[in-house]
């Protein structure tokens, strides 16, 4: 399944790290997980608490993990569900590639173009601090930016079904990230981020 990346790009020039390996698998391949995962995963609409206000957005989202980790973000918290046999071996091929271990997955289902995610950065307290997260493209090919938080900079991409982008370091401290919205995608684009979430004392 694995292609060996002939080159890992690195996107950001200083203030954190976040490499792109390309595709790392067949487009054939690439197309069935995408089938898989749509009819498989169960996907909710996402829910989120801005100013105040409850929104109920058209993407939908499912959250998976090793425990039943909660995850708060957006002011609404979400209980893990168990891993499917999919979610599994992707797991495990992002963890060959990048030599590090992930206990969850936070999983985005954009159904076409007019869907999308505004500026943010993935630095919740729940989540390991500098920790990879690995993000894992599927579906329609669609644009993503890094904006820096002092200095504007913008960085963008096409990522493209069966890539592989990882973030890591002091990424989430001086970076946020978006997926614009488009009138040009028609189709549907699923996106996995693997992620380490800090073990929780009771």
């Amino acid at each position: 399944m694995k292609f060996a990346s002939e080159k890992i790009v690195q996107l950001l020039s200083h203030d954190g790290i976040a490499e792109y390996y390309g595709s790392i698998m067949p487009a054939n391949e690439a197309r069935d997980f995408f089938d898989l995962l749509l009819n498989t995963i169960n996907w909710k609409n996402d829910e989120a608490v801005i100013f105040g206000r409850h929104i109920i957005t058209k993407r939908k989202v499912a959250w998976y993990a090793d425990q039943n980790y909660p995850y708060t973000y957006s002011g609404k918290t979400r209980q893990a569900m168990p891993w499917t046999s999919e979610l599994t071996i992707l797991k495990k091929l992002a963890e060959d590639l990048i030599s590090t271990s992930f206990n969850s997955c936070l999983l985005n289902l954009y159904h076409d173009g007019s869907e999308g995610v505004a500026w943010h950065s993935d630095d919740e307290k729940a989540l390991a601090r500098h920790a990879p997260i690995a993000s894992l493209s599927f579906g329609a090919e669609r644009k993503f930016s890094f904006r820096h938080k002092k200095t504007k900079e913008i960085i963008s991409l096409n990522l493209p079904p069966g890539s592989l982008l990882v973030m890591r370091g002091a990424t989430q401290d001086n970076w946020v990230h978006s997926l614009p919205k488009t009138t040009r995608v028609k189709n549907a684009r699923i996106n996995l981020t693997f992620r380490a979430m800090v073990p929780q004392i009771h």
